[in-house]
Formats: C-alpha cells, sequence, structure tokens
C-alpha cells in the first residue's frame, strides 16, 4: 500500500483509535529492533502466514533508511530446498534470546507448539510483540500487544491493521548516531530555501 492511500485510509479513520494505537505500536516495534540493529523475526499461524507484512517491512526498512526493520520470516512448514530466505522453519525461535524481538501475528489462536516456543523465547529474553485477533494466551506472553478482535468497527480489519502499523513504523524516529538521515536534511532545506528572508530594519 503506497504512501497516498495509507494516508487515505487515516483520513477514513480519523476520530478512531486505530492510528494513534498502530503508531504507538509501530513505536514500540521499532524502539526494540532499532538499538539492537535488528534481531526481528516474524512468525504467524500455522493457518495465517504473514507475508503481506514481511513485505511491507522490507520495503518500509528500504524507505526510512532503517535496515534493522527487515524480518525474518519464520514459516510451519519451511523446507530445506526453499530460498534461503523462505527457509527459516520454527526451530530459530528456540535461539531467540536476549536482544531478538518476536512479532507474533495471530487472528486466531496459535498452535500450543507455536506458544510454547514464544514463552520459551520470553524466558530467554527476547521481546515478544503481537498483533492478535484477542486471544488472552497470546496476549499474555506480549510485552506489547495490539488486538483486532472481531467487529473492530469502523471498517477495520486484521489487513488494514497490518498496513497501518507497518506505515507508522519508520515514522518520527530520532536522529540516529551520526545525526540527522537524508529525508531530514533535505526536509530542512527546503524550509530554508521556502521561508521568507528575515526582515532588515
Amino acid at each position: 500500500m503506497d504512501a497516498v492511500r495509507v494516508a487515505l485510509l487515516r483520513e477514513v479513520l480519523a476520530g478512531t483509535e486505530w492510528p494513534a494505537a498502530a503508531r504507538r505500536f509501530a513505536g514500540a516495534l521499532r524502539a526494540s529492533v532499532v538499538p539492537q540493529r535488528g534481531g526481528l523475526l516474524l512468525v504467524g499461524t500455522e493457518a495465517y502466514e504473514p507475508w503481506h507484512l514481511a513485505a511491507h517491512l522490507v520495503d518500509e526498512a528500504a524507505w526510512s533508511g532503517l535496515p534493522e526493520l527487515v524480518p525474518t520470516l519464520v514459516r510451519h512448514r519451511a523446507r530445506p530446498d526453499d530460498p534461503a530466505h523462505l527457509a527459516v522453519g520454527l526451530g530459530r525461535l528456540e535461539a531467540a534470546g536476549r536482544g531478538a524481538t518476536l512479532l507474533v501475528v495471530a487472528p486466531e489462536r496459535p498452535e500450543a507448539g507455536l506458544l510454547q516456543r514464544v514463552h520459551d523465547a520470553r524466558r530467554a529474553g527476547a521481546t515478544v510483540l503481537s498483533l492478535d485477533g484477542g486471544d488472552a494466551e497470546v496476549r499474555g506472553l506480549a510485552h506489547k500487544a495490539l488486538t483486532v478482535a472481531e467487529g473492530a468497527g469502523a471498517g477495520v480489519d486484521f489487513d488494514t491493521v497490518q498496513h497501518l502499523v507497518s506505515a507508522a513504523v519508520g515514522e518520527n524516529r530520532l536522529p540516529g548516531p551520526r545525526g540527522r538521515r537524508l529525508r531530514d536534511r533535505l526536509t530542512l532545506l527546503a524550509d530554508r530555501l521556502t521561508s521568507p528572508p528575515p526582515a532588515r530594519w
């Protein structure tokens, strides 16, 4: 979804909780992965693999200059002969510990095996975030959760909220340790060039 469509979506949802809630959740995600210089693991349920969100995070990482946002998609049915970026299976969660961020995307209740792996990763020090459909056990494992329950209203569904989160994840960031990023510098330059000259008395 491009920036214009996201802006229109936010305009439609203005006055609801969703734009602000998505920005808060995106901010928590960014705050977890950027200082660690990556380590984002993205996993869905057996019935729902979050391909779409993974693609949007890759795009946002490129556009925002934050490569740390590129996720590793952890798959339930990964095969050794899959391309490298699609061949990461659930065993990867067993190695998740301090410094890793695990984003669980679960519109329905995950299977017990995934919940146990997420629990183990949290105990090992990983930060767990969930974009979920309201399952209490998933929310209980998450340090930060954003729930999209059935009947959320305002025409909001699970895919819509994923678009809001992915679009917000690169926004409103603080300057990096090397100073302002290129986009910030260009904005400052444009402001200077378009502002009127100072008055001389």
